[in-house]
């Protein structure tokens, strides 16, 4: 079995094209979405309007997968943080001193309901699935980071590749083939955004943004009620809305937060 783990992003739409050209052996995509009010709107856009044609018409099968519960009803990232009661943080938010919290939304919502779909078809510790993921040579760092499931063997294609392919050239890649290059990929309230992202969406799409401040307001008024310190979406310790700005507002160097670090998300 032979898949690749699509994260709706430059690095896996240029290997949905590869794979479409055969130039890189993968006829099933996978994209696990978080949920549709988790994931970024422009991704999901871009995956219906785009993605999911492209591959229909190269015969190329693009299965969009979901988070179920034992009850078989989904459950989504946003759900989780924003359910009664729920003091779950599964989201690596920035705590009061600095330090990034821990989280399990990646292992959660993307790398374990790809390996259920990869078990119920049949991969196992004996016989593994290829699981192909986005990494690009520009961040190859984040390849060291990603653990192998003992149910897959993990490989990056746009590395393998002669030569290794950077994010610029996946971009072009993907323009040649004659689509628009998607968005990057993330969840809207990631504190893994880089600032001159949460920039963008401030200017572009202000009503996304509110939905952010919210939600950190919303996360912090339970921790009060536990008496707990507050935590950030941004590495800037302070409320989203006080933190940045505009655009045009942007600093060099601002801009150099690291994105998440296991090749699941950002591709």
């Amino acid at each position: 079995m032979r898949v690749f783990s699509y994260g709706g992003g430059v690095q896996s739409t240029a290997a949905l094209v590869l794979a479409a050209a055969g130039r890189i052996d993968f006829g099933v995509f996978l994209f696990a979405n978080v949920g549709d009010d988790s994931e970024d709107p422009a991704t999901l856009a871009y995956l219906e309007r785009y993605a999911k044609p492209y591959a229909a018409l190269h015969g190329i099968q693009l299965h969009e997968l979901h988070r179920q519960r034992r009850d078989g009803s989904r459950e989504t990232l946003y759900g989780r943080l924003t359910r009664d009661g729920s003091r779950s943080l599964p989201i690596p938010v920035r705590m009061s001193n600095g330090a990034p919290g821990t989280r399990s939304c990646t292992a959660d919502f993307k790398i374990k309901v790809i390996g259920r779909w990869l078990k119920t078809h049949g991969a196992t510790a004996d016989n593994p699935a290829t699981v192909g993921v986005g990494i690009s040579l520009d961040e190859i760092d984040r390849v060291n980071n990603r653990r192998a499931e003992s149910y897959e063997r993990t490989v990056y294609p746009l590395l393998d590749h002669a030569p290794p392919l950077r994010r610029d050239d996946c971009a072009r890649i993907i323009a040649a083939a004659g689509l628009p290059v998607p968005p990057k990929s993330a969840c809207w309230f990631c504190p893994f955004r880089r600032p001159a992202t949460w920039a963008e969406t401030r200017r572009d799409r202000p009503d996304l943004f509110a939905r952010a401040c919210d939600l950190e307001n919303l996360l912090n008024a339970r921790r009060a009620v536990l008496g707990k310190d507050p935590v950030w979406l941004t590495r800037f310790n302070r409320p989203l809305a006080d933190a940045i700005g505009t655009a045009q507002d942007m600093l060099p160097g601002f801009d150099d937060d690291a994105l998440c670090d296991n090749g699941a998300c950002f591709t």
